[in-house]
């Protein structure tokens, strides 16, 4: 789909920075506009300009400062007796976009959530916008949208493109579908415009809403704890973004999801190493390319264990902290001239063509996949 944004050309001396914020955001589907400013309050200067100083005095957790004229007040207006503005917030410095909720006391408004949109590209392209609430969450909706509804399939309702208090549980992924009308840039419209959101407990900075085009994300999902997933030691929060050198934990991972979350069999774990169960291949789209991990699930009901985040390489690796015995999971594409070496003292717990499952090793370990004009060395560190 093609969306317009409008930027007004650069020349001639550099202009002031705005005394206020844009109401709305200059973004264009034809003739439409995606998000024009909605809510009581967008046209009050006094309020335009206490959150426009609140958003200016903000700062992202690696420092940088919002560009005034390229963010957007896309809603504010009072909810359950207390002003709540909503920005859509350009971040040059780190390519980002942020979704910045304040909530306004005395003629002052308070930064109190800040998410930020790391898939590439404007916050504002997207069409439904998480918002928190105590009562809640609730979706500020572009007026693309002609009807949302909720993890029970039932149409939300609202006000001024913002629904009202919707129940998603705190750390379990639940469908959002929105369906688009027809635009210049969707002619047909879209009746399923498929999102998950992976639960209200997910803290900021991260996203929680994923895109679920192909109707994967939820099924592979299904049953798992989405706060789990991404702490360090899980796969969509184990690769901490980094400035320079320096990890910076209180950024958005870059292995935090944005879509195409899926799920394929990689077969058994046998007897004697755990619990009998099933060990899967989860995949999912980032902002820094495709990630992968390693789930192993018992029976249902059992327990289920999921290594941290691997990035595409020709021997992918992965460290599972099965219960009882923890293992490490080689997978890679076999072939007539493809070689993986394995230190002898280590057994082979399952070993078939592209994947070879080991006991977890007690020293630093090494494994080198040969192919035909490469070797590629990955290691893991010793839990002795």
């Amino acid at each position: 789909m093609t969306l317009t944004l409008l930027v007004a050309a650069a020349c001639g001396p550099v202009p002031e920075r705005p005394a206020t914020l844009p109401v709305g955001y200059d973004t264009l589907d034809g003739s439409l506009r995606v998000w024009p400013a909605r809510g009581g309050l967008t046209g009050d200067p006094a309020a335009v300009t206490a959150i426009t100083e609140a958003v200016r005095d903000w700062r992202s957790p690696v420092d940088d400062q919002v560009h005034l004229p390229s963010s957007g007040i896309l809603w504010a207006g009072p909810v359950d007796g207390r002003p709540l503005a909503l920005v859509a917030a350009d971040v040059p410095g780190g390519s980002a976009s942020w979704l910045l909720q304040l909530t306004g006391a005395d003629g002052r408004y308070t930064v109190d959530r800040a998410v930020e949109y790391t898939d590439p590209g404007y916050l504002v392209y997207s069409d439904v916008l998480p918002v928190q609430s105590a009562d809640g969450r609730r979706y500020l909706t572009s007026a693309r949208v002609d009807r949302l509804t909720g993890p029970d399939g039932v149409a939300l309702t609202g006000t001024d493109g913002l629904t009202g208090p919707v129940t998603v549980p705190a750390c379990a992924a639940v469908p959002v579908t929105a369906s688009l009308r027809a635009t210049e840039s969707l002619p047909q419209g879209q009746p399923a415009h498929r999102l998950l959101d992976l639960g209200s407990a997910v803290p900021a900075p991260r996203y929680p809403l994923v895109d679920d085009v192909a109707g994967t994300g939820r099924e592979a999902l299904a049953g798992l704890d989405t706060c789990a997933l991404g702490t360090e030691e899980g796969p969509f929060g184990s690769l901490v973004r980094r400035d320079g050198e320096r990890k910076v934990p209180a950024a958005a991972p870059e292995s935090w999801p944005v879509g195409s979350v899926t799920l394929r069999p990689l077969g058994e774990l046998p007897a004697g190493v755990g619990p009998v169960g099933e060990l899967h291949e989860l995949s999912w789209r980032s902002a820094t390319g495709t990630m992968t991990a390693v789930m192993y699930r018992a029976a249902p009901g059992g327990p289920v264990a999921v290594s941290p985040a691997d990035r595409a390489n020709p021997l992918q690796v992965y460290e599972v902290p099965v219960p009882g015995r923890p293992v490490v999971v080689l997978a890679w594409r076999p072939g007539p001239d493809v070689a993986l070496a394995v230190p002898p003292e280590l057994p082979r717990l399952v070993d078939r063509p592209g994947l070879v499952v080991l006991p977890a090793p007690v020293e630093d370990t090494t494994f080198r996949l040969a192919e035909p004009g490469r070797t590629s060395d990955r290691s893991v560190d010793g839990d002795g």
